[in-house]
């Protein structure tokens, strides 16, 4: 059929394919107009659709930064909330704890300053000072006796009496002293006392005041994430994102717990509910073994509820505190006995592996050599069964954490994503309309020699032209300059 069509005009293939390329480019030429009101409109047409869809995309973007900005501002401020109030509740028990004895320590210290007082005063009491007795003494021995013995006697006995009369009063004045410093030595532990007691009020006003500023830096803090302000967002975005990797962290390494938890009571649950029993394509082994663990898990959780350490179920949470207590003691009991199955069936999958490890030894015909200290690995599983369960529980810490910052997290790639749909409509749009404007040329291009015959005309009419038609010659260029000037706009 082609061929036909191409011979059609003559039977030379090059004739008539030259026919038919003089036929195409004539007909695109007389047709070039519409092609390029056709291509001009495709192009715009795509270039507005574009950008209409990434003004959408904007929109909602802006509406998705506006929710993770108040998601975010609202888990700040809760979390910040919970801190004043703890940082109140540790001021109010050291008031209580310390300042409530307070009164009794003012007692105590006011007794020891009337102790000291009391002691002071005795201490303070003016001692007999010793006259000057030499002085009279020396004044009664340079008396002139004119060898009178009667006087020389006189004045003996009048200085003996002097001396033991200074001799009685420096023992007076020296037993005055003596009591003195009793005075003072027994000031000495209401002097300590004293001291204990107020460093000990020194030390709980500074835990106050350390308190206090504590809450200042939490109240700021807090006053900053109710006005919304760009530091504090940044911080607790940067804050919601070390979480997220940490708690994945954590629940990676749980996961890895698991299935150590899982490999110790595979083999053991194989021989209690049968090795070739199945529920689908796994096998009810290691479904029974899963959903122990699992039950593990959830015992764990309820338990951190109960004790009000998480808060992902809110209903444990609003308990009265008898109904609490009782779910902790229930939970725990639940996840005691597991453990101590676990551990069984830890045991149970040593003594197994001994006894396949004896079949194959004596199917090998070699005799059977028991393992010195083969109680060593048994306690060690059964210890590990044991102490598992426990761990898994305290997986509740980390999955709380995990979701709350999950919801900051998708919402920052949900950003990205439609960030990144915006940018790539409007390149679409972009570049369907230079593509549109390429194929214009590539048109252009094919009939090139119609056109450029047309230009050569159009120059020789203007070369002939009469010189009264010149005046209308820049109404016209100024007229395609303008229309020229609104496509490109367009």
């Amino acid at each position: 059929m082609f061929e036909q069509l191409l011979t059609v005009w003559s039977d030379s293939v090059a004739i008539s394919a030259a026919i038919w390329l003089v036929l195409l480019v004539t007909v695109l030429y007389l047709g070039r107009q519409q092609a390029h009101q056709l291509f001009t409109t495709l192009g715009r047409a795509v270039y507005s659709a574009m950008r209409l869809a990434a003004f959408s995309v904007r929109g909602l973007e802006n509406r998705l930064i506006t929710r993770n900005r108040d998601v975010l501002i609202a888990q700040g401020r809760a979390q910040a909330e919970k801190t004043i109030e703890r940082e109140f509740n540790r001021v109010s028990t050291l008031v209580e704890r310390d300042l409530g004895a307070y009164p009794k320590l003012h007692r105590k210290i006011a007794d020891a300053i009337e102790k000291i007082e009391a002691d002071y005063q005795a201490s303070t009491q003016a001692a007999p000072l010793p006259p000057a007795w030499s002085e009279v003494v020396e004044t009664i021995a340079a008396l002139p006796t004119n060898g009178d013995p009667a006087m020389n006697k006189v004045l003996n006995n009048i200085k003996d009496a002097i001396e033991e009369s200074h001799q009685q009063t420096l023992k007076a004045y020296q037993k005055a002293t003596l009591e003195r410093h009793r005075h003072l030595s027994t000031m000495q532990p209401q002097w300590r006392t004293l001291q204990s007691s107020m460093d000990n009020v020194k030390k709980t006003l500074d835990g106050l005041e350390e308190r206090t500023r504590t809450i200042d830096g939490q109240m700021q803090r807090y006053e900053s994430i109710r006005k919304g302000e760009d530091a504090s967002v940044n911080a607790l975005t940067s804050s919601s994102i070390t979480q997220f990797l940490i708690a994945g962290l954590v629940l990676v390494i749980a996961t890895l717990g698991g299935l150590i938890n899982f490999q110790l009571i595979a083999l053991p649950m194989s021989e209690m509910v049968g090795a070739t029993s199945t529920i689908g394509a796994m096998r009810t082994s290691d479904i029974a073994a899963l959903v122990i663990i699992l039950v593990e898990i959830a015992m764990g959780l309820f338990l951190l509820e109960s004790l009000r350490i998480t808060h992902l179920f809110p209903v444990i949470h609003s308990m009265d505190d008898r109904l609490r207590r009782r779910m902790i003691i229930i939970t725990l009991t639940i996840l005691t006995i597991l453990a101590t199955i676990e551990a069984s069936l830890a045991y149970m999958r040593d003594l197994l592996a001994l006894d396949r490890s004896a079949l194959q030894q004596s199917l090998s015909g070699v005799a059977v050599v028991e393992a010195q200290f083969r109680w060593i690995p048994s306690i060690g599983q059964m210890v590990m069964g044991f102490i598992l369960p426990f761990a898994l529980a305290f997986v509740a810490i980390p999955l709380e954490s995990f979701i709350h910052s999950l919801r900051t997290v998708m919402g920052m790639v949900m950003v990205g994503l439609l960030r990144t749909l915006r940018v790539a409509l409007r390149l679409i749009g972009s570049l369907g309309r230079y593509a549109c404007q390429i194929v214009i040329n590539l048109y252009d291009l094919v009939i090139m020699v119609p056109l450029g015959v047309e230009r050569l005309i159009k120059a020789r009419r203007a070369e002939h032209r009469p010189e009264d038609d010149w005046d209308d010659e820049p109404a016209l260029i100024e007229s395609k300059r303008i229309r020229n000037q609104s496509t490109a706009d367009v």
